[in-house]
Formats: C-alpha cells, structure tokens, sequence
C-alpha cells in the first residue's frame, strides 16, 4: 500500500513533494520488485502447497503487493495446466494453472509470465497464487490474513491529549481528551477514543473486516447510520494502543480535532 496506493510514490499522488520529478524517467504505470527473505508458506485442501524462502514481492501502480514465488517451491503435483490466457502491458502474457489437492480444485489459483517483457525478467520462472485461495498462509510461523503485508507500509499510534469531538449534525456522538491518534501510510489520521467518551446508544452490527497490519474490525451502528464506527478487540501488536477504542466514519458523521475537520 505505502508504494502503490494513496500517496505512495508509484501512486501517481495527488499530495506530497519530491525534489525532483520521480516520474520524468518512469512509464505511467510503475512495478517495482524486490526478494522477499521471509520463510513463506501456504496450506491447501489440509496440505502444505507452498513453502519457500525466495520470494519475491511486486509492487505495481494502484494495486496491492503480490508475491511470485519459485516453480520448485509449489508441493509437486498440486499444479494442473489452464488454457486461460490473459496479457498484461507492463509484464507480458500470463499462463494460467488451477490448484489441486484431492477433490478440491480452485480454477485458475496461479499464473506466471513464462516470458516476461523487457525489464521483468525476473519473473520468468516464477508464479503468484492468488492470497484468497489458501486456507492460511503464514510468514515466518505468524498466520497472515487479507493480503501480503507491505514492507512499506507503516501504523504508528500516539496518546493524544487534543479535544476530539464527533458530531453527526447536531448530535454530539463522542467526545474525548483521551483518544489515541493512529497514523497509516498511505491514509488520513484516524482518532480513536475510549468507550466512556461515546454519548449515543451503539448497536452491535454484523459487519467484519480484516486489516493485515492492525487485525480484525468489529462494527456498531448509531440511530440512522449503519456501521458508523468500528473497534479492534484483539490488535496486532502496531495497534494495540487503539484496543477496544471505537473510530467513527460514515455518511453524515464529522471528526472535528482542535475545532477542524479531519477526513
């Protein structure tokens, strides 16, 4: 996210500066790689189908990073040839195969560049799998969930003594000098204030959401507005500061800190 997403450099921002222009050398659309040295694994279908520590992370313009891993690191035999077939401008054209263990089957899981264009040879003799189709994967012994972790990517979270205050027109929803400021690469601050702050009513929803830095969202609804703010429970270590807390976000609702709105 941090490079290819919001204000990241291979974004195309809108925001920041440079001193110098990154893009005057560089196609409109930019993939940058770089080897991973993670130990990577991924099970399947109640097997390992993956182990490997030769990774290699791909970042490319608005999309999330994706790992190619090395042929001879998929488990043999879990690999059966599509005549899918799709091109891409900027890496050449993609083989597909669907992943196989015993009866279960996900069609077109892994696709390569047997021969990549110019400038991204590195592919050649690698695959991707698509994040979504294992049952879990884990970097080193930790299971990762949601997508490839950036290496770029950054949650830093400070106590913050401003006055927050949360508003849906007239309602006050929250207000708080206790709150913990989170800082994310790539989007706009977010206040996170103690349970005690919050003035209104909040109804359990069903919504889930999963973050692969700061772990997974429950959501409360207000009287009018659906999943109007969220809380993690149980945050990864970069977060845990913001545990339990609530963030308000949704149509209607305003974040004023110090008396000025934050998006």
């Amino acid at each position: 996210m941090a490079l290819t997403l919001g204000i990241g450099p291979l974004a195309r921002p809108s925001g920041g500066r440079i001193n110098g222009d990154l893009w005057s050398g560089l196609p409109g659309h930019a993939v940058f790689t770089h080897p991973v040295h993670k130990r990577l694994r991924a099970r399947f279908g109640g097997m390992t189908v993956l182990e490997t520590t030769a990774a290699v992370m791909l970042h490319e313009t608005g999309l999330l990073p994706v790992y190619y891993l090395p042929f001879a690191d998929l488990a043999p035999g879990v690999l059966k040839p599509s005549e899918t077939v799709t091109t891409c401008p900027f890496k050449g054209v993609a083989r597909y195969h669907h992943l196989m263990v015993g009866d279960r089957i996900a069609q077109d899981a892994v696709w390569s560049y047997p021969e990549p264009i110019e400038g991204m040879e590195v592919l050649a003799d690698l695959c991707s799998l698509r994040f979504e189709v294992p049952d879990q994967w884990w970097e080193e012994d930790e299971p990762v969930h949601g997508h490839p972790r950036d290496p770029f990517h950054r949650v830093d979270c400070r106590p913050s003594g401003r006055h927050v205050l949360v508003r849906r027109g007239d309602t006050v929803l929250a207000e708080s000098r206790r709150s913990v400021a989170l800082f994310e690469t790539g989007l706009p601050p977010r206040f996170y204030v103690p349970v005690e702050s919050v003035r209104v009513a909040l109804s359990p929803s069903k919504t889930r959401t999963f973050c692969p830095y700061k772990g997974e969202a429950t959501y409360v609804s207000v009287d009018g507005v659906e999943d109007a703010a969220w809380r993690y429970a149980e945050p990864y270590d970069e977060a845990r500061a913001v545990a339990g807390r609530y963030c308000f976000a949704g149509p209607g609702i305003t974040t004023l800190v110090d008396g000025s709105a934050v998006e």
